[in-house]
């Protein structure tokens, strides 16, 4: 079953924020969806049917997500229902934001809606929409952004800022409703960056490990998934990233490709558990066991762009003057000073 965006209607019901909603919301960020780029829609299918609703980015055109919803229906056995945004972005570059729900746990209620940003800041203008627990009534507004990369972590952080105006827009929008802020934000939690969305109350859901899959084996970098919510508004009782190399054959480099270079994030609210023993082969592994670092003799380009002073452009150089023993001698870097070092080091994200 499809849904199209809707016109904007806001509700005004509202059930207790103490209320168990008992169910599992995923958040993913999946390659160029609907590219003709080899992907496979089973592996894809098989991770997100053990949500009951994901919020999507990156999905290329609507065709891709019809192929995906009957994917899953078929790997779930169950019914579920999509709708996506129109095109979003400038210039040539267009993206879709989705959300994916599974009908015996998810309805959709009202307002699906992109945020009209007067002040031009996002390249993806926002998706959110209004929906409730099947099991429990408890209502929320889920939103749903990807924040654009750039050049450097100077070109996110004017969305980044952004964020705190659309926060309390949705308040607006969805009154006496919780809300969650799903998506790819490019920026790490504790980067800040997200001043403006802390002073208004919101806190990340995760705040260690890592959502983006290094093109080495077993290599993890950039908490950049996440939700971000208002404490004590809904009853998060658990957390994750789904790291799903484990789960299937092959190396990082081909399930980059095959499945996504990002990892989906989930929440569980109320009684709701993710079945650890659901899938074939591995875990969904918890957010909070490992802290990870930038090693300089490892790390991919995006990686080193996620240390301050550096961009793309740097982390190519500080690839090709490899070994590196120690931080400080990263001053041999083009236009890395002494200043810019110490910075690197005050940041805490390189392995020691």
């Amino acid at each position: 079953m499809r849904f199209t965006t809707v016109t904007l209607v806001v509700a005004t019901t509202f059930l207790s924020s103490e209320a168990s909603a008992d169910i599992i919301i995923g958040s993913w960020n999946i390659k160029n969806l609907g590219w003709n780029n080899n992907k496979d829609y089973e592996k894809v299918s098989h991770i997100a049917q053990h949500f009951d609703i994901v919020a999507i980015q990156e999905l290329m055109n609507e065709e891709a997500l019809e192929r995906l919803e009957v994917e899953i229906e078929d790997a779930s056995g169950e019914r579920w229902t999509s709708m996506a945004s129109h095109a979003l972005g400038r210039s040539t570059y267009h993206e879709h934001y989705a959300f994916l729900w599974r009908e015996s746990a998810v309805s959709y209620v009202s307002g699906a809606v992109v945020y009209i940003d007067d002040r031009d800041v996002f390249a993806r203008e926002p998706f959110s929409a209004k929906f409730s627990s099947v099991r429990s009534g408890q209502a929320f507004a889920l939103a749903n952004v990807h924040i654009t990369y750039g050049s450097s972590i100077g070109d996110r952080l004017p969305e980044i800022e952004a964020l705190a105006r659309y926060w309390e827009w949705l308040d607006e929008v969805y009154p006496d409703t919780p809300q969650l802020l799903a998506g790819d934000f490019n920026l790490r939690p504790d980067h800040q960056g997200w001043s403006p969305m802390r002073e208004l109350g919101a806190v990340p859901a995760i705040s260690e490990g890592a959502s983006t899959l290094g093109l080495s084996e077993g290599v993890w970098a950039n908490l950049y998934d996440n939700f971000w919510k208002t404490p004590g508004h809904l009853n998060v009782t658990d957390r994750g990233i789904v790291q799903f190399p484990a789960l299937f054959e092959g190396d990082h480099a081909t399930l980059r490709d095959t499945v996504s270079d990002h990892a989906p994030v989930w929440i569980a609210l109320g009684d709701a558990t993710l079945e650890l023993t659901a899938l074939d082969d591995g875990t969904f592994e918890s957010a909070d066991d490992e802290v990870y670092c930038i090693d300089l003799n490892e790390a991919t380009v995006d990686q080193l762009s996620e240390l301050p002073n550096v961009g793309p452009v740097r982390a190519g150089q500080i690839i090709e003057m490899r070994p590196w023993g120690r931080i400080e001698a990263l001053t041999r870097v083009s236009g890395l000073g002494t200043a810019s070092v110490k910075a690197i080091v005050e940041s805490e994200l390189v392995c020691s």
